[in-house]
């Protein structure tokens, strides 16, 4: 069950990463209250899940799920940059996030 919180915790790491975006430095209230929202979520996720995990691997996965979907996000929803070796650089980090999660204790 902790991975699955690492999980639940990495991808309101995007939401509270893409919310920034939308919050305008937290000048527009619904996108402030939902940007604040995600990021306790993804810290309370994060607390449980590394009750169990490590906190080298929890903190890694935790981050590296979060500027994966981030940088995807980016590409997709602001038209940032498609270059080769951005791409692959992201795809470098989800080979990392599988690699610590191959190695780590159930």
């Amino acid at each position: 069950m902790a991975w699955v919180y690492l999980f639940i915790a990495g991808i309101m790491e995007i939401g509270w990463a893409i919310g920034l975006k939308y919050t305008n430095g937290f000048s527009r209230f619904w996108p402030s209250v939902g940007t604040v929202s995600a990021m306790i979520v993804s810290f309370y996720f994060l607390s449980q899940a590394l009750k169990i995990i490590p906190i080298g691997t929890g903190y890694a996965v935790w981050t590296g799920i979060g500027a994966v979907g981030t940088a995807a996000l980016g590409i997709l929803l602001f038209d940032e940059p498609r270059e080769f070796f951005r791409i692959l650089c992201i795809v470098l980090i989800v080979v990392g996030i599988v690699g610590l999660k191959v190695v780590s204790p159930p």
